[in-house]
């Protein structure tokens, strides 16, 4: 019986060797369809360069928030305009608001202080409010922690002269504070997490959703699909605005810019959090993908197979395979991609980072409560409900 039991485990291992894989190999075919797009882009400018409305909600102070905010008045663009929000008067980050105003004067920089909570998510409560501020039709969104380049609001706008695009979104790299944690996360974007959305790109023939860190959309296709307050319950506002303007038969494009973001120094605790906030609301916003994820999971299913055959030679091969698979992923990805130069140095914790994964997978299929900025809510069908403290 325990013959047969053994036996069983070696197939169902050998199965997830087999479909990780071929998992890690399509994430590459991804990496080297963005390249050599990237590679092969046009760098002739926009003869056209609409005004543009920078929108960026904040809660809190993110590491160094002052630059990544500076980064936003250094552009190359002619016409812009940026609108912080708050919902709290007295936020930590409005100071950082206003030296940015005292710093450029010239720079039609606005802050909104929106204390009427429209939804369980107070991000988009503060783009619904704030967008009232707002003079252009053309709208980028991306989170406070976000740091860009000078030609950034160039790169990321020229898709939109094709009337057939609707929204542009990019991908991002981590920069990681001191902390383990912090790091773990960063490898996680890095390696796993834009890997993924390279490969669901290339099956999916491209992507019917936003990323938080950067989006792009016209006012006119934002009012089309109700406005921001249609979603100001939604966990995933960013999923949420990418699959409703995809909806209108648009294309959501991603482009070829890739901005950073900076992490906390995230404590274990604060980490795991973080962690399980993401895999429940990616369970819930795509719960087919997310169950399939479970046939990713390369690492776990090589050492089960080596378990349980002893060591046996094919056993041993697909972990070798496995384990050099996953990490051509991550260079290629991780460094080729989103030219993490951290990766090289932090490569050896791929492993400890993957067998949290599938811990925090575990842990995601059950429950519904997320922990947001401080806060505790209940997840049902994409919508935050609140939790009394």
């Amino acid at each position: 019986m325990a013959h047969f039991i053994l036996r069983i485990v070696e197939i169902i291992a050998a199965v997830g060797i087999v479909s990780s894989s071929s998992y890690y190999l399509l994430c590459l075919w991804g990496a080297a369809t963005f390249l050599r797009e990237r590679k092969g882009a046009s760098e002739t400018e926009t003869p056209v360069l609409p005004p543009i409305s920078i929108l960026k909600p904040l809660k809190g102070t993110d590491p160094e928030i002052y630059e990544s905010f500076r980064s936003y008045c250094l552009q190359d663009y002619p016409q812009y305009e940026i609108i912080f929000g708050v919902n709290d008067p007295n936020d930590a980050a409005i100071e950082s608001v206003k030296a940015l105003q005292q710093e450029f004067p010239d720079r039609r920089i606005q802050l909104v202080v929106s204390e009427k909570v429209l939804g369980a998510n107070v991000k988009v409560s503060n783009l619904a409010q704030m967008l009232a501020e707002t003079r252009y039709d053309r709208l980028i969104v991306n989170d406070s922690d976000i740091r860009v380049e000078p030609d950034y609001l160039r790169r990321v706008s020229a898709p939109l002269a094709d009337l057939r695009v609707g929204m542009v979104t990019c991908l991002y790299r981590g920069v990681a504070g001191s902390t383990l944690g912090s790091r773990l996360e960063a490898l996680g974007i890095s390696t796993d997490f834009c890997a993924s959305v390279l490969a669901a790109r290339q099956l999916e023939g491209g992507i019917r959703f936003g990323l938080g860190s950067t989006l792009v959309f016209r006012r006119s296709d934002l009012d089309k699909i109700g406005g921001f307050t249609s979603f100001v319950d939604y966990l995933a506002d960013d999923y949420e605005l990418g699959k409703r303007i995809a909806a209108l038969d648009l294309t959501v494009k991603l482009s070829d810019v890739v901005v950073e973001t900076y992490l906390p120094s995230y404590r274990p605790r604060e980490f795991l959090a973080h962690q399980l906030r993401w895999a429940r609301g990616v369970r819930d916003a795509r719960g087919g993908g997310y169950f399939g994820l479970f046939l990713t999971f390369g690492l776990l299913w090589a050492l089960l197979a080596v378990a349980a055959s002893r060591g046996a030679f094919w056993a041993s091969s697909g972990l070798v395979v496995t384990l050099f698979l996953r990490f051509a992923v991550a260079l290629v990805v991780g460094r080729g991609v989103l030219e993490n130069r951290q990766i090289l140095k932090d490569a050896w914790l791929i492993p400890f980072r993957d067998v949290l994964a599938v811990v925090v997978w575990v842990a995601s299929l059950g429950g519904q409560t997320v922990t947001w900025r401080g806060e505790r809510f209940r997840l049902k069908n994409g919508k935050l409900s609140r939790i009394p403290p």
